[in-house]
């Protein structure tokens, strides 16, 4: 897997210009965190279903 990346990166960085490569990177570690935000917002929302699940209804 690692062989593979590396030659991809090899690629890129032959075929791609500097500014190019930084938009791509910056692109994947945006997607990498709208990833980690919406585990988050699943886990928050999971916690909250839970929570109102125990609470007595109100009468």
């Amino acid at each position: 897997m690692r062989t593979t990346l590396r030659a991809l990166e090899s690629f890129e960085h032959l075929l791609m210009g500097r500014g190019h490569r930084t938009a791509t990177r910056n692109a994947w570690t945006a997607v990498l965190e709208d990833r980690r935000r919406a585990v988050a917002r699943t886990e928050a929302q999971r916690v909250l279903e839970a929570a109102a699940d125990r609470r007595p209804a109100a009468t």
